[in-house]
């Protein structure tokens, strides 16, 4: 255990970020979990809207640090082909 003032409080700064961090990380997740349910079942509009209401949220995640903008970017655009997909199936 950390016997410097700093130190704990360093400690203390970590436990917040990563709490808030996997936070940000699940509530991602959830969220394209929430298109692919809908690009399963068929259904475009809902899958578009699904789409809609992620891409914030896959973006927020980048721009806070929790994932990297590459890779935010390219979870968006696999997301919005198979959504483009669905039109033509």
């Amino acid at each position: 255990m950390a016997n410097i003032a700093s130190a704990r409080k360093r400690i203390r700064q970590t436990a917040k970020r990563t709490a808030r961090n996997t936070a940000r990380k699940s509530r991602m997740r959830t969220f394209i979990k929430k298109v692919e349910l809908a690009i399963t079942s068929g259904n475009q509009e809902e899958a578009r809207e699904a789409l809609r209401l992620a891409q914030p949220e896959i973006q927020r995640a980048a721009s806070k640090g929790v994932v990297h903008s590459n890779q935010a970017s390219r979870k968006i655009a696999r997301l919005s082909a198979r959504v483009k997909a669905l039109a033509t199936a």
